[in-house]
């Protein structure tokens, strides 16, 4: 399990442990905080193509999708 700080979720990168689309790098581009420092929204974009996904921030600490860094 990943363990995620998410105030430096921004610009964190990731790998898709079986890519879908030939995707397999991401960055988080955009994190969106209510009131209460709580994430509501998350987008991360693949590297290559440069298409943007809207997620649940918390999906990435299954690391049995997801690795930390750019493996």
């Amino acid at each position: 399990m990943n363990k995620i700080n998410p105030k430096k979720l921004l610009n964190s990168k990731w790998t898709a442990v079986t890519p879908t689309n030939k995707e397999k790098h991401f960055m988080v581009t955009f994190i969106k905080f209510d009131e209460e420092d709580v994430v509501v929204a998350c987008t991360i974009e693949a590297v290559m193509p440069k298409r943007p996904y809207a997620m649940d921030w918390q999906d990435l600490q299954n690391d049995d999708v997801w690795l930390f860094g750019w493996q």
